[in-house]
């Protein structure tokens, strides 16, 4: 087991670093002048620490994460929460961040509306979209290699279009842009792992 998680984290850093580098790119076009930006699920703060190195970055960002357990080597400043609730007021952020979360979270729903209710501006959503061939046997094989080798438990829960569409509605939300297809991935993995099974939204709080 020890040699299948070594094999698997080095395929994954290159795969995760192409990730960071278009995620980067796509939030940091959201992002304002003294900003602060909440990463829910931050693990070890890299797109944080993406974002406050980022050519691209306004001035005076501050980006603090969440996370279920501390890590010692996270990149940024993080607060320890239950999964679910998040301990902060009402509008506590600008923008608030969950990136290939929710489809780990117990109730989905609820970590959304938390999201929702500390942020004042908007929320980003990063998550996979069952679409296309085999598309939930491909996305269960995704997070698997991506989450055995750091011992990240996975629900194998994925929504579709519609399904994620019909949440916002339910959300004091407006949808203020989506992708429906990501090349978020090297060559020859989009084709794969990548494109139509990956999903990116921008949710304006109303």
């Amino acid at each position: 087991m020890r040699l299948l998680n070594s094999f698997l984290r080095s395929l994954h850093e290159p795969v995760y670093a192409r990730r960071l580098a278009v995620l980067s790119d796509l939030v940091v076009q959201e992002l304002r002048s003294g900003d602060r930006v909440l990463d829910v699920g931050c693990g070890s703060g890299r797109l944080g620490q993406a974002l406050l190195r980022h050519p691209d970055r306004p001035e005076s960002l501050i980006v603090h994460g969440m996370e279920t357990q501390r890590r010692p080597d996270c990149a940024v400043p993080v607060t320890i929460y239950d999964g679910a609730s998040l301990p902060f007021e009402e509008g506590a952020f600008d923008v608030v961040i969950v990136a290939d979360v929710l489809h780990h979270a117990s109730d989905p729903n609820h970590l959304l509306e938390e999201c929702c209710r500390v942020s004042r501006r908007l929320v980003l959503v990063k998550d996979h979209k069952i679409d296309g061939w085999l598309a939930q046997w491909r996305l269960c094989l995704l997070d698997w290699a991506a989450n055995a080798p750091y011992d990240v438990p996975c629900r194998y829960r994925y929504a579709t279009l519609a399904e994620w569409r019909e949440v916002f509605e339910s959300l004091p939300v407006h949808v203020k842009s989506e992708l429906v297809s990501m090349r978020l991935y090297p060559a020859g993995w989009n084709w794969f792992f990548g494109r139509r099974l990956q999903y990116f939204a921008v949710l304006e709080v109303l």
